[in-house]
């Protein structure tokens, strides 16, 4: 039979992965697919630099759409990223009749709904097995290995940067600014990372995650976000004494009221084999009412991880290519004509109503009375304490200090109580400093 034929929008890092995986396990990967694949044409700016990597024999432009617009072209490969040129060229694609496989996953969590609609409408394939956690095969267990599971929830670390910084922090007891530094000169960390210590890269993918896990369409504007640049060394250290480790999440959850989507950094117990995962590996979770806990754990970027995931869609794509698309997997699992009426009884829920436990760190002045006005306030809100912990002053602020640390675990509350009650605290004219406010997950 004869092999399809693949076009290749962008020859970067993954481009180039892709590139070399299927060429170096081309037999495997025909015996698997049932016929060859092959990347017959490449579009990169840098014509030059793509000639040198792709060799002899193979069609390098400096214009996309001369691939979109070759009509022997099968399927499209887009890595080019972002949100703008590549949603262009997705859905002209799309409109082409080319199937589509992408790492883009901040064009999907953006634009996915417009551009999955597109597909099926089409009678295409749009596959993103490498837009969420690099190499590990987490889309295809959510979309088809979990299938007769209700989801509970799934809780991930889905950004190597911030891993690594962490994992950093916590070894070498050195605060943010300083670590960041060193991941940016350790290629870790990009010049500009804003998207990964912020944690939209992370909100990106929970998005994508959530969707498939309760069929519901994809909602970035939904997802709560937060970063990791706030996170001192103190807070590190006093998480380690009290037994757990600080991982920035991506969290969704089936609650009584909807969906949580949120991205945060949080408290996890020591003993989770979750929290041990460390630098730039991903890890993610997922809680599925028959099968229970299952964990997906390896490589999250990469050359040759992310191409892993590439070509594993594009041999699902070869298989499926010929057969009736109502037969296909849906894009997000469940079938299309369902999601927007999963909106009305899973809706994603504010941050003001999402149900967690806390770690709060008070900078208060080190003087009779300040635990118990604080114990009250927590308790006239209706919040149970789990543990408190107060440092010595001199072991904060050295000898001679009036200041000192109070740590207050609590246990599960509304997240719109706890706004109101660290208001209050903050209040206090004993309270010393911005107070901070670090979420904790158990994860049973």
């Amino acid at each position: 039979m004869k092999p399809i034929q693949v076009g290749l929008l962008g020859i970067g890092t993954v481009g180039s992965g892709v590139f070399n995986v299927l060429q170096r396990n081309q037999d495997e990967i025909s015996r698997r697919a049932g016929r060859g694949i092959q990347i017959t044409m490449v579009a990169d700016l840098d014509v030059e630099r793509a000639k040198a990597v792709v060799g002899e024999g193979i069609q390098v432009v400096n214009d996309a759409r001369a691939i979109i617009a070759n009509p022997d072209i099968d399927i499209v490969i887009e890595l080019i990223g972002g949100y703008g040129i590549a949603r262009a060229l997705v859905l002209e694609a799309i409109a082409a009749g080319k199937h589509v496989v992408t790492a883009n996953k901040a064009l999907l969590a953006v634009h996915g709904t417009e551009i999955f609609a597109a597909a099926s409408a089409k009678g295409v394939m749009v596959a993103f097995e490498a837009a969420v956690a690099g190499g590990i095969p987490i889309i295809k267990a959510l979309r088809e290995g979990l299938t007769a599971n209700r989801i509970q929830w799934i809780a991930g670390i889905i950004n190597g940067t911030t891993n690594f910084i962490l994992s950093e922090m916590r070894d070498k007891g050195l605060d943010f600014d300083v670590v960041l530094k060193e991941a940016q000169r350790l290629g870790y960390a990009e010049a500009d990372p804003t998207f990964d210590i912020e944690g939209v890269d992370a909100a990106h993918k929970v998005t994508l995650m959530s969707a498939i896990a309760f069929g519901i369409p994809v909602q970035f504007d939904k997802a709560y976000v937060e970063g990791i640049t706030k996170l001192g060394a103190a807070d590190i250290k006093y998480a380690e004494q009290l037994g757990y480790r600080i991982k920035l999440l991506g969290i969704t959850k089936r609650a009584d009221k909807g969906v949580e989507l949120r991205v945060h950094p949080s408290l996890v117990p020591s003993k989770r084999l979750i929290a041990n995962v460390e630098g730039a590996m991903n890890a993610v979770v997922v809680q599925g009412d028959a099968v229970g806990t299952t964990l997906y754990y390896g490589k999250g970027a990469g050359s040759e991880p992310t191409a892993s995931a590439v070509i594993a869609d594009l041999v699902d794509i070869t298989r499926l290519h010929t057969a009736d698309p109502e037969h296909r997997v849906p894009h997000l699992a469940f079938q299309a004509n369902t999601l927007a009426d999963a909106m009305g009884t899973l809706p994603v829920l504010p941050m003001s109503e999402v149900v967690t436990s806390y770690y709060l760190r008070l900078r208060v002045a080190d003087q009779a009375g300040v635990l118990a006005k604080v114990t009250s306030l927590l308790a006239e809100a209706g919040v149970s304490i789990d543990a408190v912990l107060q440092r010595e002053a001199d072991e904060v602020g050295g000898e001679g200090s009036t200041q000192t640390d109070l740590i207050i675990l609590t246990h599960a509350t509304r997240e719109g109580t706890m706004d109101a009650v660290i208001a209050q605290m903050q209040a206090l004219p004993t309270v010393l400093a911005p107070i901070t406010r670090i979420r904790k997950e158990e994860l049973n």
